[in-house]
């Protein structure tokens, strides 16, 4: 009865040897804990807009914003800001913005909506702006911010919104 003993306790302890090391690998390291001043960086950047992911405070735009398509007369520098934008300013608010008409001079009808923007409560608003060079600059809003898009080389906006001297940047990209 010796020789099963020795080989129960042989099993036994190859057992436990194999135990002690298929635990540690099955672990994983804890995650580090992140402190709210963090939590920011997982927003996702702007090279990673997905219409799929909706910030808090989301910017809402009226579905029924129709795109007029600029007439032959329209130059083309002007026509390119025509249609749905979407963007985030600093990387974290929201934006919408529709060109809905575009004029031969420059001047546009639009429709903006913007998310939470610091102590700014998210909003929409139709208006005009115009076109100068590669700016479009809107007509005041309602709640005093000033705001502008910049069409880049790429076919993207860059955006700046200024309301109460805090001002915000961004980019906009065509839906």
């Amino acid at each position: 009865m010796s020789v099963g003993n020795d080989v129960e306790k042989l099993m036994r302890n190859l057992i436990l040897a194999f135990a002690a090391l298929a635990l540690p690998a099955c672990q994983s390291a804890p995650e580090p804990l992140q402190s709210a001043a963090i939590e920011p960086a997982a927003i996702p950047s702007q090279s990673a807009l997905d219409p799929a992911v909706v910030p808090p405070g989301p910017a809402i735009m009226d579905q029924s914003v129709a795109i007029i398509p600029p007439s032959k007369g329209v130059p083309t520098k002007y026509a390119a800001f025509s249609g749905n934008w979407v963007g985030r300013l600093e990387g974290t608010y929201e934006g919408k913005l529709s060109v809905q008409s575009v004029s031969s001079n420059g001047k546009v009808t639009v429709t903006y909506a913007w998310g939470i923007l610091s102590d700014d409560n998210p909003g929409e608003a139709a208006g005009e702006g115009k076109i100068v060079g590669n700016t479009l600059k809107l007509g005041r809003l309602p709640n005093g911010a000033d705001v502008s898009f910049r069409m880049m080389p790429d076919g993207t906006l860059t955006a700046t919104h200024t309301l109460a001297g805090q001002t915000y940047t961004g980019m906009f990209i065509r839906q």
